[in-house]
């Protein structure tokens, strides 16, 4: 890890990654109380995987915005599909 890698944020990048996975697991559990974040496959279509409808998938939107402070564009969402693609797309927007 270098000096510059925790300028933007202060956190190294690994940790950073791991604070928004997690954040981005609570904002699901709250669409989807019955979420196993244990069992939950990084790389797989959240919406089949936890069976999320239009609304669910329009609420786990604004749960991430309000959470991370970023606006998504609904040309974006297709870039949510999976939560490794959550993760590098926050990761992104933040600067993290």
């Amino acid at each position: 890890m270098t000096p510059e890698s925790t300028l933007a944020t202060g956190v190294a990048p690994d940790a950073a990654r791991e604070r928004i996975r997690a954040t981005v697991l609570d904002v699901l559990g709250r669409i989807a109380p019955e979420l196993d974040a244990a069992g939950l496959k990084a790389d797989v279509e959240l919406r089949s995987e936890l069976d999320l409808d239009s609304m669910d998938f329009l609420n786990f939107v604004i749960g991430l915005h309000e959470a991370f402070g970023i606006d998504i564009p609904e040309a974006d969402y297709r870039k949510l599909a999976t939560l490794d693609h959550c993760v590098a797309y926050v990761a992104a927007r933040t600067g993290a």
